[in-house]
């Protein structure tokens, strides 16, 4: 295999985070080939997809690809919930619709809480990078029991921005989340989360199973 493509799937836009630490997993469960992600951005439709069914086919349809990223918030309810949903949807999926492997990505709570553990990371996205101001960041282990990671995510890059008053009104956290994973080199302290352990799991079963740690016959 030349290029190893995938599709991310997810709940909201900001979710399109998650590509860079899915992108670093293929690679550290062995992914050798060119790795090209897409984001299922669907929200320019004329008509929008009605529930996860939906989401999944016009995905597939629009993004064709090797793997699929099928991306719930867990929020209040289990992860095992989750999956279960998604194996409805996928199985509700239309006979025409040929399903890629597919991996589930379920991070406790959200997305943003896996992007709270590098200070200086959230400095430099913030635009202020030698900053003093104490960010207050979770342990590693608190991260799962963040209430509200978005918000305390945004607030985090509010206070590392430094500004005040007008300036800081006109701040905007409107992709920062991406911008943060983008610059996050490793996502390596996350292996301590159950929802980042299972994640990595999947992955290097999927991996394993489809041969893509495996040389191509053109490598």
């Amino acid at each position: 295999m030349k290029e190893l493509r995938y599709t991310l799937v997810t709940d909201g836009p900001s979710d399109d985070a998650l590509i860079p630490p899915l992108t670093w997993l293929l690679r550290e469960q062995g992914v050798a080939c060119a790795i090209a992600p897409t984001w299922a951005d669907l929200s320019r439709l004329r008509q929008r997809p009605r529930g996860l069914r939906e989401r999944i086919s016009l995905s597939i349809d629009l993004y064709p690809c090797d793997l699929l990223f099928v991306h719930r918030d867990a929020e209040h309810q289990s992860p095992e919930l989750r999956k279960a949903e998604i194996r409805i949807a996928l199985a509700e999926c239309d006979a025409k619709v040929s399903l890629p492997p597919v991996v589930h990505v379920i991070p406790i709570h959200m997305t943003e809480a896996w992007l709270l553990f590098d200070e200086q990371v959230l400095r430099w996205v913030a635009g202020n990078p030698n900053g003093q101001m104490t960010l207050d960041l979770p342990r590693i282990a608190e991260l799962e029991h963040q209430p509200d990671p978005k918000e305390y995510l945004y607030e985090r890059l509010r206070i590392a921005s430094g500004l005040h008053g007008r300036r800081l009104k006109k701040f905007s956290t409107v992709g920062c989340a991406r911008r943060v994973a983008e610059r996050l080199e490793t996502f390596a302290p996350l292996r301590t989360l159950s929802a980042f352990k299972a994640l990595e799991l999947d992955i290097d079963h999927t991996v394993r199973e489809h041969g893509w740690d495996q040389p191509g016959e053109d490598d």
